[in-house]
């Protein structure tokens, strides 16, 4: 059996590593990718989309490792010796610290599915992640990460796909 610190260890070095999987799936597809160097970042990507105007949007991505859920949070840190030595405190992802949260799934051997979850449908969710069964139409939904920023076609998509109810998707207009 694995001992925890090589667990961890290996935790990490997926974490790193689907960070420049995801970057490197989205730059094929639309070209101006970047990770972001910044440590205290709640984003590991910026995407810039080129607009019908030739104006740019960019969009600030944070990636996870999802094996079975997706998870909405960040700033804790694992390990079984950890010691927090800053103000550091975990957070919930919202619009205000990222636009989509890119889940990667390890599909097989060297195989990998990217699922979106828009922060819009994160703060609407009122959760700290999701099974990712239960988000099947966000996987490799290049529709909804191109306008993970637009609340009405989130949230009309997201009810459509049963990821909200109606009921929830209410009051959120």
């Amino acid at each position: 059996m694995v001992n925890i610190e090589e667990r961890g260890r290996q935790a990490s070095v997926d974490g790193f590593a689907h960070e420049h999987i995801a970057a490197g799936i989205l730059m094929k597809r639309y070209q101006n990718v970047s990770l972001v160097d910044l440590p205290l970042s709640p984003y590991d990507i910026i995407i810039v989309l080129k607009k019908a105007d030739d104006s740019e949007d960019i969009i600030r991505a944070q990636v996870k490792t999802a094996k079975q859920s997706v998870s909405f949070t960040g700033g804790g840190r694992g390990g079984v010796d950890r010691e927090y030595k800053s103000d550091v405190k975990t957070y919930t992802q919202s619009t205000v610290t990222s636009d989509v949260v890119i889940g990667v799934h390890p599909a097989g051997d060297n195989a990998f599915e990217l699922y979106f979850v828009p922060t819009i449908l994160i703060e609407a969710l009122n959760q700290k992640s999701i099974s990712i069964n239960k988000i099947r139409d966000l996987k490799e939904n290049y529709d909804i990460l191109e306008n993970c920023k637009n609340r009405k076609v989130v949230i009309d998509k997201c009810k459509e796909y049963g990821i909200l109810s109606s009921e929830e998707a209410r009051y959120l207009f």
